[in-house]
């Protein structure tokens, strides 16, 4: 019998706003622990919690770019449960009404594009932080709770781990294009927990489903979801039950381990949060947030597909990251060639950046000095060789490309006659490689290629050069 996987996933978005959702303290990451504490976070009796506006902006924001509906009513609730990183013993979230509901997300996947439905996007406090020293003892850091976070669910419309992969690099460029969570899933801002069931193809009901929790990569949720896949396939197999449960993936040996089972799952007893009025919503403050959101990735790589004529792959890797996109926009604005602005980023300024393990906004090339490299180019100014010089150094010097060219003299020689006498001596300086040429070995027209440019100091235009050699050799 063949089965197919039924996925959801649940991700938790931290939400980059500088004070946590109900109070000021800061939500800097990496702080002393416990330092960013104040009464409201630690859940003293009588404090009274306030949200934070940005955190609403930023949550609707989110909710209007995954084609959701903003509910112009919403509320939070208290989820009840004992933990030692949750010192009011219940979480500030949202319930039976989500500030964003009954979205969607198309996914490019081998078979087309896949839409996957969002259920919900609703806003919640985080818990703490347990840290175990490996001796039998455990610490409390209570930074990151009241960080405010976004949890988006989906709706089962996953079928394969890597569709589940794509959705969450997907999801995380988005978040990080609209600038409402930076994405990074090692300091925790993106967190995921998958439920997974099998079920046989045809069949309408789901199976079984467990909860995969613990996923903090995109790699990891491919793994995991192949191995809970594989487990329970097993398990039917060999004529099992799969239980619901809760389980953890253990990414250093790969595998999934059952955490607690359906009888021991908790009942949050769910209530209105009586300490925060409800939130209602303006149409009009829905459409100025509407108003300023900014050009979506899959959007802009239309654009620069139809638009600019880039190849499919260009304009994937130059709409990858939001500071990307803008700094290629930026340099075309200055010096219309597409093309050649494009393989410039992807090859030597990207390749930098990897070096220097800096943020682009960092870079000490702007847009308009790699325009003006590239202009060099196209009007022939420099060859490209020259070009990749003069890269090196202006990232050393921070100097306008033109007027480094000028001061270092290294403007390309394309004056025919001049490159034409140096063609001459060169081949009176070497009757061997002449020979050789005339006798059917193409390939020695490089050696002489090599000797004018060596003439030239690297100046002489390399077309005009091979032209020019040609030309006089088959007079």
């Amino acid at each position: 019998m063949e089965y197919e996987a039924i996925i959801g996933l649940e991700v938790h978005a931290q939400l980059n706003t500088k004070s946590k959702i109900f109070c000021s303290c800061s939500t800097e990451f990496g702080a002393e622990p416990n330092s960013h504490l104040c009464p409201i976070c630690a859940g003293y009796p009588g404090v009274l919690p306030v949200l934070n506006e940005e955190v609403l902006r930023k949550s609707i924001l989110t909710g209007l770019a995954l084609h959701c509906k903003i509910s112009d009513f919403s509320r939070f609730a208290r989820k009840n449960y004992f933990y030692p990183d949750l010192p009011k013993n219940y979480q500030v979230s949202q319930f039976e009404q989500p500030i964003c509901y009954e979205g969607y997300l198309d996914v490019p996947t081998e078979k087309g594009i896949r839409r996957i439905g969002v259920t919900r996007a609703h806003m919640e406090e985080d818990a703490g932080k347990l840290i175990h020293s490996g001796r039998g003892e455990s610490f409390v850091d209570l930074n990151r709770t009241g960080v405010p976070l976004l949890e988006i669910v989906s709706e089962p419309d996953i079928r394969t781990p890597d569709e589940a992969k794509e959705y969450m690099q997907m999801l995380c460029s988005l978040l990080k294009y609209l600038d409402v969570c930076d994405g990074n899933m090692e300091e925790g801002s993106l967190r995921c927990d998958a439920n997974v069931s099998i079920r046989p193809v045809g069949q309408k009901e789901f199976g079984t489903k467990a909860e995969v929790k613990n996923i903090n990569s995109f790699n990891f949720v491919k793994k995991a979801l192949e191995y809970e896949i594989k487990r329970q396939l097993e398990v039917v197999q060999d004529g099992g039950k799969i239980l619901q449960e809760t389980r953890l993936y253990d990414s250093d040996r790969n595998v999934t381990e059952s955490m607690r089972s359906k009888e021991q799952a908790h009942d949050y007893r769910y209530f209105p949060e009586p300490d925060l009025v409800p939130i209602e919503v303006s149409t009009e403050y829905i459409a100025e947030i509407k108003s300023k959101m900014p050009e979506l990735p899959w959007d802009r790589e239309a654009r620069f597909v139809k638009e600019l004529g880039l190849p499919d792959y260009d304009a994937h890797v130059l709409t990858s990251s939001r500071a990307l996109a803008e700094y290629f926009e930026e340099a075309l604005a200055i010096h219309n060639n597409p093309k050649g602005i494009a393989n410039w980023i992807m090859a030597e300024l990207m390749r930098e950046l990897s070096g220097r393990e800096t943020h682009l906004s960092e870079f000490p090339l702007s847009p308009r000095q790699l325009a003006g490299l590239v202009k060099l180019i196209d009007n022939q100014t420099i060859s490209g060789k020259m070009a990749k010089n003069v890269f090196a150094d202006i990232l050393k010097t921070d100097k306008d490309p033109e007027a480094y060219v000028k001061e270092k003299g290294l403007v390309q020689i394309t004056d025919s006659s001049a490159i034409e006498k140096m063609i001459e001596e060169v081949i009176a300086a070497n009757p061997k490689a002449v020979e050789e040429y005339k006798g059917g070995k193409e390939g020695a027209i490089n050696s002489l290629v090599g000797q004018a440019m060596k003439a030239s100091k690297g100046k002489a235009n390399p077309q005009m050069v091979r032209d020019l050699l040609l030309k006089k050799l088959t007079e």
